[in-house]
C-alpha cells in the first residue's frame, strides 16, 4: 500500500470516529432527559413520533461499540499501514492453525505414508479420510460422488484418460494435466468437420444423418491417429481419449461432436501437489478404491471420457 493511500485510510477512519462521537453526545446534549409528550413535529398518517431520548442503555452501548473500535485499531491492523500493537498478521495466523492441525493429524497420515497404494485402498479408515479430503479439495469440479459431470470426467469407473494406476493417478494429482485437444476447423472446413464427426460417433456404434462416413474416415486417419490410434481407443502416455466407447466428457450429440471438433477443447486438471505428500498419498489410494468397486483397475489406462 503506497503512503498516500495509507494516509487517506488512516485520516477518513479518523475523522469519521471523530463525527460519530460529536453526533451522539449533540444529539444527546439537545434532549430532554425524562420522557415528555413533546413530539418531533412529524406526522405519519396520522402517527405522531415522540421527542425523547435514547434509553440510557441503549446511548451507552453505541459509546461502548466507538471506544471498542479505538481500542481494535490500536491494537490490531485497520489504519493503513499501521500494524498495531500486538502485530496480528492473517497470514501468521492462518500459518499457526495449519500448524495446529498438521501436529495432530500428521501422526494419523504417517501410518498410511509407506504403504503401497493398494493396500491403502482396503483399508476403511483410510479411506474414509481420503473421502473426506476429496470432498474438500475435488467436489467442487468431479461431484461429491466422484462421478463427474459436463468436462470433467466421472473416477468411480474404469475408464481413463491419463492412466488408471496408483502411480499415474499419483502423479496426474502432483502435477496436473492440461488437455490438448486443438481446434480443427481451419485445417478441414465446415464440411470436413461434419463428416469427421459422423465418423467418430460411429466408431462407439452411434448413427449420423448426411454424412461422408468415408471423407471422415480419411481426415482422421490422416489428421487424428497420431494422438487417437488408427482405431481411435486413444493414448494415455498423451492424454487422448478413447473415441470407440460410449463414455464422452463433453457429450456424443453430432453438434457436440461438431463443436469439439471445431473450437478444439482445454480442460484442466489442476495440480494438487500443495496438500503435500501424505494427503496426496491418500487422495491416491481413494481415487483407486472408486475404480476397484466395479472391477480391476487396467494398469494400460483405459483411456476415461472424451
Amino acid at each position: 500500500m503506497s503512503n498516500f493511500w495509507s494516509g487517506y485510510i488512516i485520516a477518513l477512519t479518523t475523522v469519521f470516529l471523530i463525527l460519530i462521537t460529536w453526533l451522539l453526545f449533540a444529539t444527546r446534549k439537545g434532549q430532554h432527559s425524562d420522557q415528555t409528550d413533546q413530539t418531533t413535529g412529524h406526522s405519519f398518517d396520522g402517527i405522531e413520533e415522540y421527542d425523547n431520548p435514547l434509553p440510557r442503555w441503549w446511548f451507552m452501548l453505541f459509546v461502548a461499540t466507538i471506544v471498542f473500535s479505538v481500542v481494535y485499531l490500536v491494537l490490531y491492523p485497520g489504519m493503513g499501514k499501521w500494524k498495531g500493537v500486538l502485530g496480528w498478521t492473517q497470514i501468521e495466523q492462518y500459518q499457526d492453525e495449519v500448524d495446529r492441525a498438521e501436529e495432530q493429524f500428521a501422526p494419523i497420515f504417517a501410518r498410511y505414508v509407506d504403504m503401497p497404494v493398494e493396500e491403502v485402498a482396503r483399508d476403511e479408515d483410510a479411506v474414509r479420510i481420503g473421502q473426506r479430503l476429496f470432498a474438500t479439495n475435488c467436489s467442487v469440479c468431479h461431484g461429491s460422488d466422484a462421478r463427474g459431470a459436463f468436462g470433467f470426467p466421472n473416477l468411480a469407473d474404469n475408464d481413463w484418460i491419463w492412466g488408471g494406476s496408483p502411480e499415474q493417478i499419483k502423479t496426474t494429482l502432483n502435477e496436473g494435466r492440461q488437455a490438448a485437444m486443438p481446434a480443427w476447423l481451419a485445417v478441414i472446413g465446415e464440411a470436413g468437420v461434419r463428416n469427421t464427426a459422423g465418423y467418430v460417433r460411429s466408431l462407439a456404434g452411434l448413427e449420423s444423418e448426411n454424412v461422408d462416413l468415408e471423407a471422415g474416415r480419411k481426415i482422421f486417419q490422416t489428421n487424428c491417429v497420431a494422438c487417437h490410434g488408427p482405431e481411435g481407443k486413444g493414448n494415455p502416455m498423451l492424454g487422448a481419449p478413447n473415441l470407440a466407447d460410449d463414455i464422452w466428457l463433453y457429450g456424443s450429440s453430432m453438434l457436440q461432436v461438431q463443436h469439439t471438433l471445431r473450437f478444439g477443447r482445454n480442460g484442466n486438471m489442476p495440480a494438487q501437489a500443495h496438500l503435500g505428500e501424505d494427503k496426496i498419498h491418500m487422495l491416491t489410494a481413494y481415487v483407486y478404491s472408486l475404480s476397484q468397486e466395479d472391477g480391476e483397475v487396467s494398469d494400460t489406462g483405459r483411456p476415461k471420457g472424451r
